[in-house]
């Protein structure tokens, strides 16, 4: 008995002193929206087990696939390289942004818009000439942009997924609970950046809509996509596209004709469970943001929406063969997923 006696007072002496050792995050109690688990519209299934893999060992975290004309696509990978590359998957490197390139896409003049979540938002030439088009916004640097959609007049609509934590500290957010994400506008034109929306949970995933009749942001620790209208008699109104997504929805992409495709690399179960106990998280902070993300338990997650936000297609593997699925963009007939952890992109046949 006595050992035990002991053993409880060591336990609470190493529990009061990492509550009062300063961490690296506040946390805060936060209340999730229902999560509808995997049933109904998202009943689990094999889908993505078909997945082929391209680029294989090429590089690892090819967090999205940007898609161009005759077969040609783009990815980035976690050390900065951007890598051009075919539907037989031959490549080769255009340029290395030595930060870490995540949403990507192509504007009107061919350049490669790239949101890089360390050095802010990008323009890649196709000789591989990197400028950056804006890291700041009324005079304070972003610290992670993370996603990118272009409209037809230029304006580029991007997220900072976090006011608090970088790229490299990113599951610090997650514990942590503060939502201080944002959705922004760029104007190649004016040099002119932005803010629109904020107080997101880890804002992410940005698509534009048809005829750029609004923007939508994913949310992705709260499990929700926030649309913002554009035109239209609710021009500057928002409101909420899609809740109760029992995923985290990261990337989110618009095939220009009737689907929105949300990749979600996690369920939600595991953060939910946590939203009330912030004394909880906040020991949890006192482990290396590298262990805690090891700690993820990964899943083979893909929905396509409707125009109404209603889900259509359900894509899983529970198997999780490739998984942490960031990205899912629709080119040539195929949906080409990136991943923040495989050493590969994913092609998966509509």
């Amino acid at each position: 008995m006595r050992w035990l006696l002991g053993l409880i007072a060591v336990i609470v002496v190493g529990v009061t002193f990492l509550l009062v050792l300063p961490a690296p995050i506040d946390p805060v109690s936060w209340t999730p929206d229902p999560n509808p688990d995997l049933t109904g519209p998202f009943e689990p299934n094999m889908q993505l087990a078909e997945v082929e893999r391209l680029l294989e060992g090429v590089g690892v975290g090819p967090e999205d696939v940007a898609c161009a004309p005759e077969g040609v696509r783009y990815t980035g990978f976690g050390d900065g390289r951007i890598v051009r590359f075919a539907a037989d998957g031959s490549h080769t490197e255009l340029a290395n942004t030595g930060g870490r390139p995540l949403g990507m896409q192509l504007d009107a003049t061919g350049r490669l818009i790239v949101a890089d979540a360390v050095r802010g938002l990008l323009a890649v030439s196709a000789q591989g000439e990197i400028e950056v088009l804006t890291d700041s916004v009324a005079g304070a640097k972003m610290l992670f942009v993370d996603d990118l959609d272009i409209a037809a007049d230029g304006t580029i609509w991007f997220s900072d997924a976090s006011m608090r934590h970088g790229y490299a500290q990113s599951m610090y957010d997650f514990i942590e609970g503060q939502p201080t994400g944002r959705l922004l506008s760029y104007d190649p034109a004016s040099g002119v950046t932005r803010v629109h929306l904020d107080k997101l949970f880890f804002a992410n995933g940005v698509a534009l809509g048809p005829d750029d009749d609004y923007v939508l942001v994913n949310e992705t620790g709260a499990g929700r996509i926030h649309r913002l209208w554009l035109k239209g008699a609710k021009d500057g109104q928002r409101d909420l596209f899609a809740s109760g997504l029992p995923g985290t929805p990261d990337n989110i992409s618009f095939n220009g004709k009737d689907t929105f495709w949300v990749a979600m690399p996690m369920l939600r179960a595991a953060a939910d469970a946590l939203a009330g106990y912030p004394l909880v998280r906040k020991l949890l902070s006192h482990l290396p943001a590298e262990a805690l993300g090891a700690g993820v338990t990964p899943y083979s997650f893909v929905i396509g929406l409707d125009l109404h936000g209603e889900v259509v297609q359900n894509l899983q593997d529970t198997n999780a063969g490739f998984h942490m699925i960031t990205s899912a963009n629709e080119c040539d007939g195929s949906l080409y997923l990136g991943s923040v952890m495989m050493p590969a992109v994913g092609r998966y046949p509509l």
